[in-house]
């Protein structure tokens, strides 16, 4: 699905002259807290955790996530919607909209509790742009749209769900490179306010701005899109002019050198700025966002100058959003089709830095009671109280258009019905041009999500905390309530000389989308009449009639057990997936793998009581049907993971599918059981970190494997995970 308009968007910001300066002004007097602005913000920060791409960091607080993309020419970075394609034009926008609020509101980032998260969150993505500048030139896209497009699944599976598709992963990951301007621009700009926002802070400040530096005089040189336009990216996201980034960042190199020769670069840019339709006059109509920054490198350039003549380009520019841009019940300004909160609340942004700064001193009531009613009414004060939001309120978006939250097993738009993830923080594109609005996944026009729609909102919520009494959410993240992940459905086929069956082997998981070796089940019979007829249980005759597992080339094959006695004359046959790739969540063929297994009595003589086979039960109820039952237990690594066996034992640790993982605030001592990370406390990212070890994403150390060892059987594995989540689900 290409990527249609996400053209313009409102900036944000304000940089004062050659320093910042931290806007405090007041909110409009209605504005007292009629929102939970710190939870709203805390929110949106974890959506682009939710977006993170590469190695994941220890803070990434998303039970549902994990490493991905491993081998990417550059890791890290941000995917950039509901796809896994790192496109750097608007992944840029969107870090420098982060980097402008909190340059801007440090003390609004502060105030709401989320000073450390907002940091890590920024510096996250500025370290992915300044790995991409490779001196004389610079990795713009990793990914290709196109191919990226073809399959929907989780992207911790993108590997197997693009050979699964027939597509070349290596090309599926194409990194394209170049030093056109708009990119490169956009790309300086970001790692040019990520240094106003964090040189007091961050010990990487520096680097940002040296990168920022070159890849700024790359662009310059350039002057041109046609590369990048020519591109898989012009497919997705093309660049309509380039002077417009150029501007913008040359703005804030400007504010974080001082140094006059970015503001005069600045100003020889204008004269091919955009203009209105029919004049000369400089463009003040439409909005910023990934794909048109004039609007924000006006505003800092008025700040940069203290020219009266460009605070009125700044004001006519707000004027035209409070008087001109259609106005819906509720107070939201609708610009277009495509992300129209994106636009209203990056628009918002703007009127806040300017209200803060060039017109600060002046009559802002309409201003501030603007950019107000844009946050607001995205997160519920709206007539049908519908907050577009996911997580934040009481009626939000259930089903954004995003293929790891949605997390299909089978490569399937609308399989299952309602995504089995919460997306918390991310903004949906908002209601159509009459106010109605769909929870549709497939209504890409309301539901799509984006980093770049997030990041005027994200720094909008900067500002509205500046001044707001309210607090994060103290348990969030909550944990997920989760579907079952793994099961076997059987059906009884024949059960004259003993019992024809078909086992489908079924992999949905989701926490995360994960390969599973050395998984099992157990069909338990009662071999009396065969041992009553001079019969051994040996000589029951086991016949494979069908391995799914064998029709993959590099995939290793079922391997069946020996008839095995469990206790008297119950016994039993044990089917081992060595390899999990036989059954991976990524498409219709895939996320499950059928065997045909025929138990037949000695001599092929009739005699065979099939009613008195423990694990049978459940099957003659539901005779010719598939039926999941609990009497086929289901083991990993040999230890019972779920399922009942014939003496009523259970899982020694609940895997139910309500089992779930809680932000615990539990203290350990170091060397305590569930510590995984030694930080002295047991919480969820010691339940992430021992998640990515046993996907072979991570490593322990000595005293991390000690304390992952819950159930003390000398390893940590898929148990001690269960054991963890049970102990975090009951703190």
């Amino acid at each position: 699905m290409n990527k249609r308009h996400r053209l313009t968007g409102l900036l944000l910001a304000v940089c004062l002259s050659t320093g910042a300066v931290s806007g405090t002004g007041a909110l409009p007097a209605a504005a007292a807290d009629t929102q939970n602005y710190a939870e709203a913000l805390q929110k949106s920060l974890y959506f682009y955790e939710c977006q993170q791409a590469g190695p994941l960091p220890s803070w990434n607080r998303v039970e549902w996530r994990a490493d991905s993309t491993l081998s990417d020419e550059v890791t890290g970075g941000w995917y950039d919607a509901g796809d896994h394609v790192k496109f750097n034009l608007p992944m840029a926008y969107s870090a420098s909209m982060l980097a402008w609020g909190l340059y801007q509101y440090p003390d609004g980032v502060e105030r709401s509790g989320q000073m450390e998260t907002y940091m890590n969150n920024l510096t996250f993505v500025l370290d992915y742009l300044a790995a991409c500048d490779e001196g004389d030139t610079v990795v713009y896209q990793v990914g290709s749209g196109q191919m990226d497009h073809t399959w929907w699944g989780p992207v911790e599976l993108l590997e197997y769900g693009m050979k699964d598709n027939g597509a070349d992963y290596d090309k599926a990951r194409a990194v394209l490179r170049g030093t056109d301007s708009a990119v490169c621009g956009e790309m300086a700009a970001a790692l040019a306010a990520g240094y106003c926002a964090l040189k007091d802070k961050s010990a990487n400040a520096d680097s940002y701005l040296s990168h920022a530096e070159n890849i700024f005089a790359l662009a310059d040189k350039t002057r041109s899109d046609d590369a990048y336009n020519n591109s898989d990216a012009g497919g997705f996201y093309r660049s309509s002019h380039f002077y417009d980034e150029l501007f913008y960042a040359a703005n804030w190199l400007y504010i974080a050198t001082g140094e006059k020769s970015y503001l005069d670069k600045a100003a020889s840019y204008i004269p091919n700025l955009g203009k209105e339709l029919g004049s000369d006059e400089l463009k003040y109509s439409w909005g910023m966002c990934w794909d048109d920054v004039m609007q924000g490198g006006l505003l800092l350039y008025a700040i940069n100058t203290g020219d009266s003549f460009y605070t009125s380009r700044v004001k006519k520019h707000l004027d035209y959003w409070t008087d001109s841009v259609k106005e819906l019940d509720g107070g939201l300004r609708w610009l277009t089709t495509w992300g129209c909160l994106r636009y209203a609340n990056t628009a918002g942004f703007l009127a806040s830095v300017a209200c803060d700064t060039v017109l600060k001193g002046t009559d802002t009531k309409k201003y501030q009671e603007f950019y107000q009613e844009q946050i607001d009414y995205s997160l519920g004060d709206n007539p049908d109280h519908q907050s577009f939001v996911v997580g934040y309120g009481e009626n939000f978006p259930k089903n954004p258009h995003h293929r790891t939250a949605h997390a299909s097993w089978k490569n399937a738009l609308d399989t299952p019905e309602t995504n089995r993830h919460i997306l918390y923080g991310a903004l949906v594109g908002g209601p159509n041009e009459d106010g109605t609005y769909t929870d549709d996944r497939q209504n890409y026009i309301n539901n799509e999500v984006a980093c770049d729609y997030n990041a005027g909102f994200t720094a909008l919520l900067c500002k509205m905390n500046t001044a707001s009494d309210s607090k994060p959410d103290p348990n969030f993240p909550e944990p997920e309530q989760r579907d079952q992940e793994f099961y076997v459905e059987t059906k009884l086929k024949s059960s004259d000389s003993g019992v024809t069956l078909s086992f489908k082997f079924t992999n949905h998981s989701a926490w995360p989308a994960r390969i599973e070796d050395n998984m099992s089940y157990r069909y338990y019979m009662d071999l009396s009449e065969v041992i009553s007829a001079g019969y051994q249980p040996s000589d029951v005759a086991v016949r494979v009639d069908r391995d799914q597992a064998k029709m993959y080339d590099d995939c290793k094959p079922a391997e069946i057990s020996p008839i095995t006695q469990y206790q008297g004359n119950i016994y039993y046959i044990e089917i081992t997936y060595p390899d999990g790739r036989a059954a991976m969540p990524i498409s219709e063929g895939q996320h499950q793998c059928e065997l045909l297994l025929a138990l037949v009595f000695p001599d092929y003589q009739s005699g065979w009581d099939a009613s008195n086979d423990y694990s049978n039960a459940d099957l003659l109820k539901n005779a010719g049907e598939y039926v999941i039952s609990d009497r086929i237990p289901l083991y990993q690594n040999g230890v019972l993971y779920s399922g009942v066996e014939p003496d009523g034992t259970k899982p020694s640790t609940t895997t139910a599918v309500t089992t779930k993982p809680a932000p615990s605030t539990t203290t350990a001592a170091s060397g305590s059981l569930g510590d995984v990370n030694t930080d002295g406390s047991v919480k969820l990212n010691d339940l992430v970190l021992l998640g990515r070890y046993l996907l072979g994403n991570a490593e322990l150390s000595r005293q991390s494997a000690a304390n992952a060892d819950l159930n003390q059987d000398g390893k940590a594995n898929g148990m001690d995970h269960a054991a963890l989540r049970q102990m975090l689900a009951q703190s």
